[in-house]
């Protein structure tokens, strides 16, 4: 039976286009090109192109730790705004980032995230970020991110 109590789905490409101009407002995630690829349900795909601008070593041409722990944190908190129980509005309480190899240079890195665990003031994530290159992920993480139902709440 129906529950008629509960708002009716919102439409997922509403969602997308939403997600991805709330991405492009934000200034380092708009300066890294980053791009909504899939989010919904507590689960958000983010990625980052390869660019020049963000190469840490440009010897090797391997991106920068911190381009890509900054495209893992907003990919975090995307899955946690998407969670149906999520809140308005989050901040990053906590975030250990694991980098496990270097992103292979000219390659397109992509973070997966998902919220597994929202509590009334805490909302808890896993995520990995993945180039194109076959194998085991560029970086991991783990995060606790603010719940805060009262801004942006109509």
């Amino acid at each position: 039976m129906p529950d008629t109590d509960s708002h009716p789905a919102p439409d997922p490409e509403a969602v997308m286009r939403a997600a991805q101009q709330f991405i492009e407002a934000i200034p380092h995630a708009n300066a890294c090109n980053m791009r909504i690829e899939e989010i919904g349900g507590g689960a958000a795909a983010i990625s980052m192109p390869y660019d020049l601008r963000l190469v840490g070593d440009p010897r090797t041409g391997v991106v920068h730790g911190g381009a890509v722990s900054a495209l893992m944190d907003t990919c975090c908190g995307a899955a946690v705004m998407s969670h149906p129980d999520g809140p308005a509005v989050t901040a990053t309480i906590d975030l250990r980032i694991d980098y496990m190899r270097a992103a292979t240079p000219g390659q397109r890195i992509i973070a997966r995230a998902t919220c597994h665990h929202v509590t009334r003031s805490v909302a808890f994530v896993r995520a990995t970020a993945h180039d194109e290159e076959d194998g085991p992920p560029v970086a991991t993480a783990t995060g606790a991110f603010t719940v805060d139902r009262s801004k942006g709440a109509p």
